[in-house]
């Protein structure tokens, strides 16, 4: 699914507004239907109710605005190529949607996406879309589903503050979708410059104070098609080690946040399923910072760490090992830094 520069603006385009244009009316839809986010739970920074089903403006977006390019490209390989990326992170956001309406148990979710997770990593496998694979089949296999798995959730528990999830998975696409056009690995650019312009567009509701939260539905599909695509990107570096931390890095903050918390509810005997105000988002707020500041801080971040992504894509070979170690050296100063500040 080859696209000039022209055509890949015209993606993001389309799916900003298409996405930007359905958001106030699943708004609407919420509201009527009483699917809200009631600030009953003490982990709970907002004050009034606000409407879920955000997630399901997203994912119409994201399929309608494909799907169309693809018909009119009538490049059918692109067609499969984008349904074996989209249609798993369907099927998880649909769970996520009956999580948002009906509050379901955290282990039939964990068990759905490790199938789900299962499935994708064997087609990569199988079809040799794996984009750094290690040389062993069981080992990317394991890696595969575990990655899967962990930035699924990861950018579910990420989305605990106005913004913070929207805007840095925007980020993350956009960064995705240079490296990608770069490589000349045009599905991956145009899949990735899409998920950016709607999660832009869903951000225009979505911003501090938000009017609406993308709920379960939306992190779930979010955080499954970010890891897939990321998945099949085949980085540029020469070591296998600059390689895999080019994913990493993309993700680096939503990463540390699901980190650090996990880690702090370990810690004090809590369950990791059990929500609390122990994210980088509530850590940067009891340092003072209000909830715009807290949330520009973690776009930064992420933008800092996206950088040192595109830093060792393009690095000579001497120099792949030395970023991959900065970026990895800063990662886990700010673990501590994060790990030390008050949990709640």
């Amino acid at each position: 699914m080859e696209f000039q520069l022209s055509e890949y603006l015209i993606l993001f385009a389309a799916s900003l507004v298409v996405v930007g244009s359905l958001t106030p009316i699943v708004r609407r839809m919420a509201i009527r239907l009483n699917v809200v986010d009631s600030p009953s739970e003490s982990h709970k920074t907002h004050k009034q109710p606000v409407p879920y089903l955000g997630g399901v403006a997203i994912v119409i977006g994201v399929c309608v605005v494909t799907f169309t390019a693809i018909l009119q490209s009538e490049q059918q390989d692109a067609l499969g190529l984008a349904s074996t990326v989209l249609v798993p992170a369907v099927l998880i956001g649909v769970i996520g949607l009956v999580d948002d309406i009906k509050k379901l148990e955290p282990w039939p979710r964990f068990i759905a996406q490790n199938l789900v997770g299962l499935s994708i990593a064997a087609i990569l496998i199988l079809t040799d879309t794996l984009g750094s694979p290690s040389g062993n089949t069981f080992l990317d296999l394991l890696i595969s589903i575990f990655w899967i798995v962990g930035i699924t959730n990861s950018i579910n528990f990420f989305d605990n503050v106005d913004g913070g999830a929207s805007g840095t998975i925007a980020i993350s696409s956009f960064f995705l979708f240079l490296l990608a056009f770069q490589g000349g690995q045009f599905s991956i650019a145009a899949l990735s410059i899409v998920l950016a312009g709607a999660t832009l567009g869903f951000l225009l509701w979505n911003r501090p104070p938000a009017r609406i939260y993308m709920g379960d539905a939306g992190a779930l599909f979010l955080g499954l098609l970010i890891a897939t695509l990321s998945l099949r990107f085949d980085p540029n570096p020469i070591f296998l080690s600059a390689s895999f931390s080019i994913p990493i890095l993309l993700l680096a903050i939503p990463i540390l946040d699901t980190s650090v918390a996990v880690t702090s509810r370990l810690r004090r005997g809590i369950s990791p399923f059990q929500g609390g105000q122990d994210h980088l988002s509530h850590r940067l707020m009891r340092s003072g910072l209000n909830k715009r500041q807290a949330v520009l801080s973690l776009w930064l971040m992420s933008i800092f760490f996206c950088c040192i992504a595109v830093g060792i894509s393009n690095a000579p070979f001497t120099l792949e090992r030395v970023l991959t170690g900065f970026g990895a050296a800063f990662w886990l100063l700010l673990f501590v830094l994060f790990s030390k500040t008050k949990s709640a």
